[in-house]
């Protein structure tokens, strides 16, 4: 699970990035479709095959590539849901991956429509559906298979999740004005 948790951690990389501001066309935004494409073909090879070796270089290879910040040259990134998952894992000892698997899918529904061309391409590259909202579909479909947490319940925290910590949690984000897309 770790594994996975990791690689869920270098997806919501590439696509926090790729969801924030770029110029029309920007190479990095191809570069970040690939990237995603790989990383959950690579994920679904490994939880085939945990001990795939062509799969775990891969998924390396994608993690250097969303993370060494080559993705973000020409644009404004919207780091969103990291900054509410860093702020959860302050307050509890939930998985980062995991934490990001939840937050994610509930995130996108919130902003698809500030950004609607660009999630329908996500759509169509990474999972090969056809709109915005089937790509957030397939996206949550996606952390279902890999056993990765939707709710906040499914979280493997020692620390109970309740209003009042959530309410900290949003207290102490720090939020910004990007809005993929504009």
């Amino acid at each position: 699970m770790q594994v996975i948790s990791g690689a869920f951690d270098t997806l919501s990389h590439a696509m926090e990035t790729y969801f924030g501001n770029s110029d029309q066309d920007n190479v990095s935004d191809d570069t970040a479709l690939a990237i995603m494409r790989n990383t959950v073909a690579n994920m679904r090879r490994l939880m085939k095959d945990i001990n795939d070796m062509q799969a775990r270089g891969n998924l390396m290879w994608d993690s250097a590539m969303a993370e060494n910040g080559i993705l973000k040259v020409g644009r404004t990134t919207d780091f969103q849901a990291y900054q509410i998952e860093h702020q959860l894992g302050a307050y509890t000892d939930c998985n980062h991956g995991q934490g990001l698997a939840v937050i994610h899918p509930v995130y996108y529904r919130h902003i698809v429509k500030d950004a609607e061309e660009k999630f329908t391409r996500f759509a169509k590259v990474v999972f090969n559906v056809d709109s915005a909202q089937m790509g957030i579909d397939a996206l949550r479909d996606f952390i279902q298979e890999c056993g990765l947490p939707l709710k906040l319940g499914e979280l493997k925290s020692k620390v109970e999740i309740t209003p009042e910590l959530l309410r900290q949690v949003a207290d102490t984000c720090n939020g910004s004005n990007v809005i993929p897309g504009s």
